[in-house]
C-alpha cells in the first residue's frame, strides 16, 4: 500500500513537472507557470528517497534555465533575468526545506519506534489513562496480567480493572491525585488488588507518574503483580508466629525447670536470648529484602564493571614493576605505581558510597545540630577539594547574607564534597566552578556550578536515584550513588534539593536548606 501511494506521488509529481514544462515553452511570457515546478518538488515530501526530491529540483533548475532561450515578447532582457534567477532560487529553497523537512520527520519517526518498543516491550504493565479515569493505550504486558484484549479496555474506565468493593475509593483517590498530581507509589500502608477479566483478585503494585499535553492532563500507572511476593510474606509470618509459640514453650519450659536444675536454666536463657537475636535479625531481614531485590541486579551489573576495571590496572601494572629491575627504569616504576595508588584510591570510594549508603538505608546516620560560620566553612571545604582538582582547575566561591548559621556541619560537608567532587570529575582540565552560598532569613541556598559535559533532559529526573548514571558518562568512573546519598542527606536536615543543567553547556545544583535552631 505504501509502494503504491509511492508510486502515484511520483508519478504525479512527473506529470506536473512535464506538463509546466511544456507551458513554459507554448508561454514563456507567463511568470507563475514555474508554480508547477515548485509544486512537483514540494510533492516529493511525501517520498523518502531525498535522491528524489534533488531530482526533481535538478530538474525543476534546468527547465527555468531552458526557459531563458525561449522567444519572449513582452519581457525585456534584464527583467527576465531576474524573474529566472528569482524562479531558481524559489527552486532551491523548496529543495532545501522538503529536505529539511523529510529528516525532521524521519528523526521523529525513529523516536516513536523507539517510544513504542519500549512500551510493548516492558515487563511490567503499563496503563494509560486520561482525566476522566478512561484507558487510553495499555501494553501487551498489562493484557496479559488481565486477560484481556485490547479492545475490550480501550476506552472503558480503569476501575473495570479493579474489585467492586474498592471503586468509591479509588475514585476519590484518583480524583485526588489529579487536583494534586506527583510521581508516587499507591498503597501506602495498605494492599492493592486488581481484577482480571474472569473476576480473580490478585495484589498489585502501582507507580504512578503523570503528564499534561494540549492542556490534557495524563496518568501513567505502572502495575506489578506481587502474588509471589505476599505469599512469601505470609510464609514469613506464619514462620515468625510458629517460632513465637515454640519460644513460648521454651519459656514455660523454663520456668518449670528454673526450681530443679539452674544449671539447665541458665543453658536455656541463653538459648531463648539466642533466639530472640535470630527473631529480630529475621525481623530486619524481611524489612530489607525487597530493596535488596530492587537494587541487587543494578549493583551487580555496576560493581562487576567498576570494580574490574582498577583490579585489573593493579594486576597489570604490578606485573610490569616486577619486569623493571634496573635503575634506570625508577621512572617507568613510578607511573605504574601513580597508577596502582589511582586504582586503590577509586576502590576506596566506591566502598566509601557504598557505606554510606548502607548506614542511611540502616538509619544509622544521625544529626547533630551546631553552629556554622559558613564563610569559614566554605573556605575549609575548598582547601580540602584542591588536591581532587584537575590541572587548572580553580573553585571561586561567593558568600551572602549572615555568616552564621545553624545545621548539621559534617552533613553539610558531605553534600558539598560530593557536589563539588562531581563537579571536578566532569568537568574539563583549566575549568572554572563556582560555589554561590546565600544565608538570608534563615534560609540557606547553596549552589554548585560547573560548565562539564551537562545532562542529557531524559536523565534528570533520573540522577537522585540509586544506581543511576547518565547516558553520557559511560567512560567515566563512577558508581551512581553520589547524588542519591546527597539527596538522602538533604532529606534528613528537612532541605530541598533540584537540578539544571545542558548537554555541553554544564550543570548546575542548588540546595535549600533551613535553619534548624530551634530544632
Amino acid at each position: 500500500m505504501f509502494k503504491e501511494k509511492a508510486l502515484n506521488v511520483l508519478l504525479f509529481c512527473s506529470v506536473l513537472t512535464v506538463c509546466t514544462a511544456v507551458l513554459q515553452f507554448i508561454y514563456p511570457d507567463v511568470g507563475y507557470l514555474y508554480g508547477g515546478l515548485v509544486a512537483a518538488t514540494l510533492l516529493t515530501v511525501f517520498l523518502q528517497n531525498d535522491n528524489l526530491t534533488k531530482l526533481f529540483g535538478v530538474i525543476s533548475l534546468a527547465l527555468i534555465g531552458l526557459s531563458a532561450f525561449y522567444p519572449h515578447e513582452a519581457t525585456g532582457g534584464q527583467l527576465l533575468l531576474l524573474q529566472l534567477i528569482f524562479q531558481a532560487i524559489i527552486i532551491l529553497l523548496t529543495m532545501i526545506a522538503v529536505i529539511y523537512i523529510k529528516k525532521i520527520y524521519g528523526s521523529l519517526e525513529n523516536d516513536q519506534q523507539q517510544v513504542k518498543a519500549l512500551f510493548d516491550n516492558a515487563t511490567e504493565g503499563i496503563i494509560l489513562t486520561n482525566q476522566k479515569g478512561e484507558i487510553v493505550l495499555i501494553n501487551p504486558a498489562a493484557l496479559q496480567l488481565f486477560g484481556y484484549q485490547r479492545e475490550e479496555l480501550l476506552g472503558h474506565s480503569v476501575e473495570k480493572l479493579i474489585p467492586g468493593r474498592f471503586h468509591h475509593v479509588h475514585t476519590g483517590y484518583r480524583e485526588g491525585f489529579y487536583k494534586k498530581p506527583g510521581n508516587r507509589r499507591m498503597g501506602h500502608g495498605r494492599d492493592l488488588f486488581a481484577k482480571t477479566k474472569t473476576g480473580e483478585e490478585f495484589p498489585v503494585e502501582v507507580s504512578l507518574s503523570f503528564y499534561k499535553q494540549k492542556n490534557e492532563f495524563f496518568v501513567i500507572a505502572f502495575l506489578v503483580d506481587i502474588t509471589q511476593r505476599k505469599e512469601a510474606e505470609r510464609h514469613m509470618v506464619e514462620q515468625k508466629e510458629q517460632l513465637e509459640r515454640v519460644t513460648e514453650e521454651i519459656r514455660r519450659l523454663n520456668a518449670d525447670l528454673e526450681n530443679k536444675v539452674e544449671e539447665r536454666t541458665v543453658i536455656l536463657k541463653d538459648a531463648l536470648q539466642e533466639l530472640e537475636r535470630s527473631q529480630k535479625n529475621l525481623h530486619e531481614a524481611l524489612n530489607k529484602e525487597k530493596e535488596l531485590n530492587e537494587i541487587k541486579s543494578r549493583f551487580v551489573s555496576m560493581a562487576s564493571h567498576e570494580f574490574r576495571t582498577p583490579l585489573s590496572t593493579v594486576l597489570s601494572s604490578a606485573a610490569l614493576i616486577g619486569k623493571y629491575t634496573h635503575t634506570e627504569d625508577q621512572e617507568k616504576r613510578d607511573k605504574h605505581i601513580k597508577r596502582i595508588r589511582d586504582s586503590v584510591k577509586h576502590l576506596n570510594d566506591l566502598l566509601e558510597d557504598f557505606l554510606s549508603l548502607g548506614k542511611l538505608e540502616e538509619g544509622k546516620v544521625q544529626t547533630s545540630i551546631s553552629v556554622v560560620d559558613l564563610k569559614d566553612f566554605l573556605e575549609e571545604t575548598v582547601e580540602e577539594m584542591k588536591p581532587v582538582l584537575k590541572p587548572g582547575q580553580e573553585i571561586e566561591v561567593k558568600c551572602t547574607g549572615d555568616d552564621l548559621f545553624n545545621t548539621d556541619k559534617k552533613l553539610l560537608k558531605n553534600i558539598l564534597i560530593n557536589l563539588l567532587s562531581n563537579a571536578a570529575k566532569f568537568s574539563p582540565e583549566d575549568g572554572q566552578i563556582h560555589i554561590v552560598a546565600n544565608n538570608n532569613q534563615n534560609q540557606l541556598t547553596l549552589s554548585v556550578q560547573d560548565k562539564g559535559i551537562g545532562i542529557a533532559e531524559e536523565d534528570q529526573h533520573h540522577m537522585f536515584t540509586s544506581f543511576f548514571r547518565g547516558r553520557n558518562v559511560v567512560n567515566i568512573q563512577g558508581t551512581g550513588l553520589g547524588l542519591h546519598i546527597v539527596k538522602r542527606y538533604v532529606d534528613l536536615i528537612d532541605g530541598n534539593i533540584s537540578l539544571q543543567s545542558r548537554l555541553g553547556e554544564g550543570t548546575t545544583i542548588t540546595v535549600e536548606l533551613p535553619d534548624l535552631r530551634d530544632r
